[in-house]
């Protein structure tokens, strides 16, 4: 600010010698040399203009409300190609992250996978946001990965995950249209924390969907804000298209009595005409401290189509922060039901034949904020069949490694 001002006194001093040499002069003032003053003295003027916008910008307090006003006031007093830039334009903020692993299939039901191992991607993430208004924002997101299936040797293909405009029509109530997250694990994976690791047991187990086409509803009630709902009618398709007439509801209600407790109820009704439908129901349970946290999730969903399968799911996880970088994690899952759809669950397929107990555990490395190396394991324990045989015991090392940028 010092060298602008110091430039414009040298200016002004410059401009005051050049009049006063003129005014010595014994002869009048030729027109020639009045049109050069004149130019000069134009010349002065829009310099001057220019390093006065410059220390308006460099003075002001970034609280104050008119930065957008000397914005404009600057385009257009300063011919620059910023000028095709609309008005107000708010900017984009491009986000992303990525995660994957090293993995080795030392042990599996599945005689053809037993040893197999390498690298993958378990998920990329190209996030696009923007905000229109202050009521009105949107969202682009393309999401790409590995197949997982142990097969496929496909290039990486990206398509999108998230597309929606959110309109918050007042400070506790908002709604998406488009492609946006559903309630299902919302809030669980939110509070687990840890999807780089593994997904949360639903989601793991096929038995929701993460995304879906439609409009949904978000928001708390009452000033403390510790009743909160989720509601959404959608295609019930996830991220593909709609091929049948019918459609997806879901809803949660969540009660959060202080920063330390969450409790949340769910429900949905999936038609799936070419299928059987699905009715889910779910509860969770968190607490959370500074030293780590702790949930339980119970499910139960009923497929009724040519003929009823029942599902019931328990999950428990938690991890403890033992210092800034490190954090110890585990979890436990019990399927009480064999899973028709284990084979088709990427990455960790199951015996589709037998009820199983999942263990993880990790410990994180956090190498920096962006970035944290953790070396895992995977075990799922099979229950004998009603035949009386047990399909063999599951056993996946990893090395999982995530970033975001």
């Amino acid at each position: 600010m010092n060298r602008l001002l110091s430039t414009i006194l040298t200016l002004l001093i410059s401009l005051g010698m050049g009049m006063n040499g003129l005014a010595q002069q014994d002869s009048p003032i030729s027109a020639e040399e009045l049109e050069q003053l004149v130019r000069r003295i134009e010349s002065l003027e829009q310099t001057v203009q220019e390093l006065r916008v410059q220390v308006q910008f460099q003075s002001a307090s970034p609280e104050s409300p008119s930065n957008a006003q000397r914005s404009d006031a600057s385009q257009a007093m300063v011919a620059s190609p910023a000028q095709d830039t609309p008005k107000n334009d708010r900017a984009i903020k491009i986000s992303g992250y990525v995660f994957g692993d090293f993995y080795w299939a030392a042990a599996s039901h599945d005689e053809s996978l037993k040893d197999r191992n390498g690298f993958w991607f378990r998920r990329i993430y190209l996030t696009f946001d923007k905000a229109m208004t202050e009521q009105l924002d949107m969202r682009l997101r393309f999401e790409m990965h590995s197949a997982g299936d142990f097969r496929s040797d496909a290039r990486l293909e990206p398509f999108v995950k998230d597309v929606w405009v959110r309109w918050k029509f007042t400070d506790q109530h908002q709604t998406y249209l488009g492609l946006s997250r559903t309630p299902t694990w919302n809030v669980v994976e939110d509070f687990w924390s840890y999807r780089s690791l593994e997904k949360t047991v639903l989601d793991l187990q096929r038995m929701g969907a993460p995304r879906d086409l439609g409009v949904a509803f978000r928001g708390s009630l009452g000033s403390e804000q510790k009743v909160r709902y989720h509601l959404m009618f959608g295609n019930g398709s996830s991220t593909r298209g709609e091929t049948n007439r019918g459609k997806g509801t879901s809803a949660s209600l969540g009660f959060y009595p202080n920063d330390s407790f969450i409790l949340e109820f769910y429900s949905d009704y999936d038609q799936r005409p070419l299928q059987a439908d699905r009715n889910t129901y779910q509860a969770f349970l968190g607490y959370k401290r500074d030293w780590g946290r702790l949930g339980i999730q119970y499910a139960h969903q009923k497929r009724k189509g040519d003929s009823e399968v029942n599902l019931d799911v328990l999950s428990f996880f938690g991890f403890v922060n033992v210092s800034p970088r490190t954090t110890f994690i585990g979890r436990y899952d019990r399927m009480f039901d064999p899973n028709p759809e284990g084979p088709r669950i990427a990455y960790t397929p199951f015996d589709p034949t037998a009820k199983f107990h999942f263990f993880l555990a990790g410990i994180d490395w956090k190498v920096t904020e962006e970035f944290s190396l953790i070396p895992n394991l995977e075990v799922v324990r099979y229950d004998r069949r009603a035949d009386g045989t047990r399909p063999a015991t599951d056993v996946m090392p990893r090395v999982t490694f995530f970033y975001r940028f």
